[in-house]
Order: C-alpha cells, then structure tokens, then sequence
C-alpha cells in the first residue's frame, strides 16, 4: 500500500530521486538477482533509494545487507543511468562488487533471492536488463 501511495506523489510532484543497483557476483561469477514481494514480479539486481547526502557505495552496502543478508566487497561506482521511475528522473548509481556470503530474502521487501550463471540468467527479467546485466557483469571479471 505504501508502494502504491508512493507511485502516486512521484507522478504528481515528479521529484529527482537517487538510487543505487547493486550488481553482484559470487566466487563463481553467478550474479545476485532478487524478487521484490511489491510492484514488477521479474527478476532484478538488488536496489534501493540513496539517502540524502549517502555516499553511493555505502547505499549500495546497505541496501545489499537489507535485502539479502551479503556483504559488499570491493565495491566501485560502474556508472550512473537515468531512468524513468513513475515519471519522475531517478538517478541510479551501478554499483559493483562481489561477495562471498549466502544470500537470503529479507521476507518483507524481498521474496526471493539467487545466484544466477551469466549464460542462464531467467527469461523473467524486464525488456533488455539481461544484456545490461552481462555488459556490468564483464566490467567486473
């Protein structure tokens, strides 16, 4: 319900919003995809809004430990992409790194988390993010 409020004053007052996907890989390069419990049901990158003044790489951190219980090693700032979210511009940071630790859904905002191999990522992924994700990914290995 929050979500749904949320969308609605985005489309009306259209702010500038900042945010951060975390692309993540595993000892066995599989990259880090996750359901969310609100709004699109595909599979993503793990995510979330940037708080005011929030570096992009503790953003990235914090929102990998909230929805997935992992640790961010090495992280680094890939690129910035803006997109439309509800008709407001958001601003993401594409923040990369790596982890070592087994992922598990936070059960509120997160559904469903898991290791995916490059090559078999799920067909259930919004229009063209599985090539951007391969394009990341290889600016990582």
């Amino acid at each position: 319900m929050a979500h749904a409020l949320r969308v609605q004053v985005w489309r009306v007052w259209r702010p500038d919003v900042h945010g951060v996907r975390i692309l993540v890989l595993d000892g066995q390069d599989r990259v880090l995809l996750v359901r969310h419990s609100y709004g699109s049901d595909k599979w993503t990158p793990p995510g979330g809004g940037m708080r005011r003044s929030e570096d992009p790489l503790l953003a990235g951190a914090r929102e990998l430990r909230e929805e997935t219980g992992c640790r961010l090693i090495e992280p680094r700032v890939l690129q910035i992409s803006d997109e439309n979210l509800h008709g407001s511009s958001n601003a993401v940071r594409i923040v990369v790194g790596r982890t070592g630790d087994e992922p598990r859904a936070d059960g509120r905002e997160i559904i469903e988390v898991r290791f995916f191999a490059l090559d078999a990522l799920p067909a259930h992924m919004p229009a063209g993010l599985a090539r951007r994700v391969q394009a990341w990914a290889a600016q990582i290995t």
